[in-house]
């Protein structure tokens, strides 16, 4: 495991986690968001060229600091990448935000109502590679599109296999088990996934602990006994679809959970832009989930 004061920093630190980690499929529906539209690259390395330069503006910004961010998930090649010549990894160490890696190969189809994630026959060498440039920890993705008892039970147990696999190598695992907010028995598959989760954290032995990422349940505080659980380091959710206002208000009906947004934090950041108005927009949208994740309401 990392550190005492990362994993106290985690534990307990002011803030959120963004998240830019948007891969292969996404990443032309984050570029269009951006204003840059599919005629604009010819093949994967100039898109690729186009997020990495996205995501460099981002982290390089005043607005993107450690001060109201935690952490960031990054793409692999993101990780791989530099900024100014310094590693992406170290670039985030820099200004006090902690680098986390997306590990997932995307999602197989959807049988039994869920979306496992498929094999990942080189997490292993990806880990190591990834603890040597300075990586905290991991992300990795499933879907949960109805209240499947059985298929919500069979995404959970491959999550905390993965995370097992992360935790011999020494990094944080985010377990995300995204449970469609479109779904016509949102809240119905939310409890099956409260439960599941419990049921696998009182499984765990030794001093183990995990994170986790879900969707922002449709019944605010359904996760409080997951975030209460000793072998939780913290609670993270997704906006899930949600735009960055209704994703807030969600977010801050829900005691002890923060935001790892990824388009809600950039739905308002255009290509065109001058510094000052993206540095401006990127630091009001900062704002704004800094706050759901610290201030609190009465759900």
């Amino acid at each position: 495991m990392p550190d005492k004061a990362t994993l106290d920093r985690l534990r307990t630190g002011q803030g959120f986690i963004a998240a830019l980690d948007q891969s292969g499929g996404s990443t032309p529906k984050a570029l269009a968001g951006y204003g840059i539209e599919a005629n604009a690259f010819s093949n994967d390395e100039e898109m690729f060229g186009l997020i990495h330069a996205m995501r460099s503006r981002i982290i390089t910004s005043p607005a993107f600091s450690g001060d109201r961010i935690l952490g960031a998930i990054l793409f692999e090649r993101t990780m791989d990448g530099k900024i100014d010549g310094v590693p992406v990894p170290q670039a985030l160490i820099e200004r006090g935000v902690l680098p986390f890696i997306k590990i997932d190969k995307g999602l197989e189809d959807d049988a039994d109502s869920v979306q496992l994630m498929k094999p990942m026959p080189e997490l292993d060498a990806l880990l190591a590679r990834a603890r040597a440039s300075g990586v905290v920890g991991t992300k990795q993705r499933s879907v949960i599109n109805l209240a499947s008892a059985h298929g919500i039970a069979a995404v959970v147990e491959q999550q905390f296999e993965v995370g097992v696999q992360v935790l011999a190598h020494g990094l944080v695992p985010i377990l995300e088990p995204e449970v469609n907010i479109n779904s016509p028995q949102r809240a119905a598959a939310d409890a099956l996934l409260r439960d599941a989760l419990l049921r696998a954290l009182d499984a765990l032995t030794g001093d183990t602990q995990v994170m986790l990422k879900v969707s922002i349940p449709a019944e605010a505080n359904l996760f409080s006994p997951v975030v209460d659980h000793p072998r939780v380091l913290r609670v993270v959710a997704l906006s899930g679809g949600f735009a960055r206002a209704a994703a807030c208000i969600e977010l801050s009906k829900n005691q002890g959970m923060i935001a790892s947004f990824s388009r809600a934090l950039l739905e308002d950041l255009r290509y065109q832009m001058s510094d000052v108005d993206f540095d401006e927009v990127l630091g009001r949208a900062i704002g704004d989930i800094y706050r759901a994740s610290t201030e609190k309401v009465a759900g």
